[in-house]
């Protein structure tokens, strides 16, 4: 038979979006779905009284190590693991069966990776730099894939969109409509400006230089909206590829030393108010401890009003997690020239329905729950959450080799990222010196 009559046994893009044709998932099939259950139980156990321990890592020198392992963070380190694996273990068990063993083996070192990662992040020097956990944790996954055997026992642990969907569900829990409202309307109106102006030029540079949407999605979200997060947020709304979001943080944590040391020496040397100054650094600087860090440089009065613009953006991730995850779903409807329409069955299938988790805890939180009840449960949520974001980009590191991160799209997003990023710098620029200094 010549080519010419053999069967085209291409897929139909078109047939892809047929209601027919979605495979129906019972809902403990979906990732997305445990994760909201494993969050959800997470957040009723917090609120139902646990107390959750968690270590103490803050360290200076050598002679601070024996704290770091002092029984308390031992015991603290080991109890909250075992509910967190467990509770993953079980939400898992229908889908892994027999795995469930080996899967309990790996996630101890995981964890054990994780938890390491957040010491590394504690020590002086590098809060002072503004350095991120997550930074580390993907380091010690990348040294362990490159230097030590990643047997099957441990890979069936490497659950690195689950472990991001609970955190972004618990995530929610620390999003307040609330807080919001108390950023005060120039911080709020500098937010709404700045994401979807930053993103959309960020977005289209990236089509420009030919990187693809994926990349662009969570590089336009990381230098819009507030980095690592937001990055984290983006690409679980479009899960998208985990190699791709480990080169956009890395990126965004290494631009972010240069840019806290630098941006405020150029307030000073363009003589700008501490107001205005610290709105310039908190809508631009991509981390909430490098926001901290710059602006303390500056004065009291700009570490407030950088900690308050970097508030109103954190708290518009929710925000833009939907709409990216709604578009998402929908840019299929072209395909190959053809418009295909699209049921509601179709959209609510693809949608990812962790974050109606993440809804569902920022409106509890803002909304239900008294806010006496909302502060004695913080600290302990911000730190479960921070655990299985650690535990994530562990994950990516111990299923990712260097050399293909190096790969990743020939150094253009780092390029896309560079050029958002200087829109982003003098964007903010304008408008917080309007907003802060023109017409305060």
């Amino acid at each position: 038979m010549s080519e010419i009559d053999q069967p085209d046994t291409t897929p139909d893009p078109a047939n892809e979006l047929r209601p027919e044709t979605v495979r129906k998932m019972r809902w403990y099939d979906s990732e997305d779905w445990l994760a909201v259950l494993v969050g959800g139980i997470l957040l009723g156990l917090v609120l139902c009284g646990w107390k959750v321990k968690l270590p103490a890592f803050q360290w200076t020198s050598a002679a601070d190590l024996g704290l770091l392992f002092s029984s308390g963070n031992v015991a603290a380190m080991c109890f909250t693991s075992i509910v967190l694996v467990l509770l993953a273990a079980a939400a898992l068990a229908p889908g892994i069966g027999r795995k469930c063993l080996p899967f309990l083996g790996g996630a101890v070192v995981v964890f054990l990776l994780a938890w390491t990662a957040q010491a590394l992040a504690a020590h002086a020097v590098v809060k002072e730099l503004g350095l991120e956990y997550v930074l580390f944790a993907l380091g010690l996954g990348l040294l362990w894939s490159h230097l030590l055997p990643t047997p099957a026992w441990l890979m069936i642990a490497v659950r690195t969109e689950f472990f991001i969907k609970i955190g972004i569900v618990l995530l929610g829990a620390g999003m307040l409509f609330g807080d919001l409202l108390k950023a005060g309307a120039p911080g709020m109106i500098q937010a709404v400006l700045v994401i979807p102006v930053v993103w959309y030029l960020t977005f289209w540079l990236a089509r420009l230089l030919k990187v693809d949407d994926e990349f662009g999605v969570m590089l336009s979200t990381a230098v819009s909206i507030c980095g690592v997060s937001a990055a984290i947020a983006a690409c679980g709304a479009i899960q998208g590829d985990k190699k791709k979001l480990s080169y956009v943080t890395s990126v965004v944590l290494l631009c972010a030393v240069p840019m806290m040391i630098l941006m405020p020496w150029v307030v000073k040397w363009m003589r700008l108010s501490e107001e205005v100054g610290g709105a310039w650094l908190g809508g631009t600087l991509d981390t909430s401890g490098s926001v901290l860090a710059a602006t303390e440089m500056l004065g009291e009065t700009a570490s407030r009003t950088g900690t308050v613009v970097k508030l109103s953006q954190n708290v518009l991730i929710g925000i833009a997690a939907f709409v990216i995850s709604l578009w998402w779903a929908l840019r299929d409807r072209k395909r190959s020239g053809t418009q295909v329409k699209v049921g509601i069955g179709v959209i609510w299938e693809r949608f990812p329905k962790f974050v109606l988790g993440f809804v569902a805890a920022s409106l509890v939180f803002s909304f239900l729950l008294h806010a006496e009840t909302v502060s004695q449960t913080k600290n302990a949520l911000k730190g479960l959450r921070e655990i299985w974001f650690a535990a994530a980009f562990v994950s990516i590191g111990l299923e990712t080799r260097l050399g293909d991160l190096a790969k990743l799209g020939g150094g253009k997003p780092a390029l896309a990222f560079m050029g958002g990023q200087f829109v982003n710098i003098l964007w903010t620029l304008l408008l917080a010196w309007m907003l802060f200094g023109l017409w305060k």
